[in-house]
């Protein structure tokens, strides 16, 4: 058996050894509970062993089955990235690729001026709730007004 190690990469991110796999692939940003089963199911590695005691090779079946989950076999509505904007394809999105198409697609929405964009660019709610009691917080803090210091002329 491999030594245990207390942090594995696995998709760019650092996994916790210590934790049940399930739930250490949840760690990785875009990684859903459901979407890290299907990757365990996919890659046929046990789910609830202890990360930092998988050895090399099954730490490679998970890499491949992340970087191609429709090879193995993971079902299209367990995607995040469904039909693309500019591809049109059914692709999962991870980590820093997430962040970047999450950018890209606000910038878009506020080039072309739609609602979704407006509402983003000045940083009030999108989906209709309201707004006389919430969202105060993205109003900045207040102004604290210092009193004027005066010089006394002699």
């Amino acid at each position: 058996m491999a030594e245990f190690r207390h942090i594995v990469r696995v998709g760019n991110t650092d996994l916790d050894g210590n934790k049940p796999l399930l739930m250490a692939l949840c760690k990785i940003k875009g990684v859903s509970l459901m979407f890290a089963n299907a990757v365990c199911y996919a890659a046929r590695v046990p789910k609830q062993a202890k990360t930092g005691e998988l050895p090399d090779t099954e730490i490679k079946k998970l890499e491949t089955v992340f970087h191609n989950p429709e090879q193995a076999g993971i079902p299209k509505w367990l995607y995040n990235r469904r039909k693309d904007y500019e591809t049109g394809e059914d692709v999962h999105l991870t980590s820093s690729d997430l962040d970047f198409t999450k950018q890209n697609d606000i910038k878009r929405l506020q080039r072309i001026k739609s609602y979704r964009g407006l509402r983003l660019q000045w940083r009030l709610p999108v989906r209709g709730q309201r707004t006389k009691s919430n969202f105060r917080k993205n109003k900045g803090k207040g102004q604290v007004k210092t009193k004027k210091k005066t010089t006394v002329r002699k």
